[in-house]
């Protein structure tokens, strides 16, 4: 859609415009253009550049190698936020409207990008926020042509809209659930084995409810490990209710996306894929595009 806004404002987009606006447009073409070599070339070295920045956020968080390191590590950073600070300048020159795509999503994601190291001169400490430039990799979606993923992705999306008001209910549940757990054992262990507080033991609960296990809170009284031992069991069968609510409005968003294969004599849809004839009539189906099923 940019691309088609600055081709019209900038006449035939072939340079024969002014030179500002020619200029613009070969500029854009490079940037977004993911279709000619040169912005190819500028993509490839842009994810490069984007993993590289990023591997030295994570080895400058490394005590023993940004104490060998310090100084390289410390140039590398400002290397990149100054040619991704240039790259976002370019970005907002050659777009036809550079305050929308500033407040776009990937507009506020290359933005992140470079602030916390100017803000890591006041606060120290911000520039390991860095780590958000690897959202800039999602472009590797549109850049080479990986589409489908997006729409995948939107079934995804519109499986975990359509059982948000199940997941609610039962995350509410839950919640009841670890809160009367928590306070019976805050009575029955008591501070004297750990229990120091009914917060404390609701943190318990949570933990051996979700399987974790982490050991530094445990009931020392008899009750108290029956009562632990029912949560343990009663974990493994929450976890899977989660997980099937999603299942099944994962099936039915993919099967809403899928043509519905409908039998032209009773009417029946959403027959099994790869179906050839109808399963409560028998007459043979036909595939959405109009043809018989082989």
């Amino acid at each position: 859609m940019a691309e088609t806004q600055i081709q019209n404002g900038n006449g035939n987009g072939n340079g024969n415009g002014n030179g500002q606006e020619g200029w613009r447009h070969r500029l854009y073409i490079v940037i977004f253009g993911h279709e000619t070599p040169a912005g190819k070339a500028f993509d490839t070295v842009l994810f490069i550049a984007i993993i590289l920045s990023v591997i030295v956020v994570m080895l400058e968080s490394v005590s023993g190698i940004r104490a060998r390191y310090h100084n390289l590590l410390y140039l590398a950073e400002w290397v990149f936020t100054i040619l991704f600070t240039v790259e976002y300048i370019l970005r907002l020159l050659c777009v036809p409207s550079p305050g929308r795509y500033a407040r776009s999503f990937f507009g506020i994601i290359d933005l992140l990008a470079i602030l916390p190291t100017y803000i890591n001169l006041f606060l120290v400490g911000t520039h390991y926020l860095m780590i958000v430039r690897v959202l800039r990799l999602l472009r590797v979606f549109r850049v080479f042509k990986l589409a489908h993923f997006l729409s995948e992705a939107d079934v995804l999306i519109r499986a975990l809209k359509a059982s948000r008001v199940k997941i609610f209910v039962f995350l509410s549940s839950v919640s009841t659930m670890v809160l009367v757990i928590g306070a019976t054992m805050y009575i029955v262990e008591g501070e004297e084995h750990g229990f120091t507080s009914i917060p404390q033991s609701v943190y318990w609960a949570i933990v051996t409810l979700t399987t974790v296990g982490y050991g530094d809170v445990t009931p020392q009284t008899v009750f108290g490990k029956f009562l632990a031992s029912i949560v343990m069991i009663m974990g493994y069968g929450i976890i899977a209710v989660p997980t099937g609510i999603v299942s099944v409005e994962l099936h039915q968003a993919a099967i809403k996306r899928k043509p519905s294969v409908v039998c032209q004599a009773c009417g029946l849809r959403n027959h099994e894929e790869g179906s050839n004839f109808c399963r409560e009539c028998g007459a043979p189906l036909e595939a959405p595009g109009g043809e018989k099923s082989s």
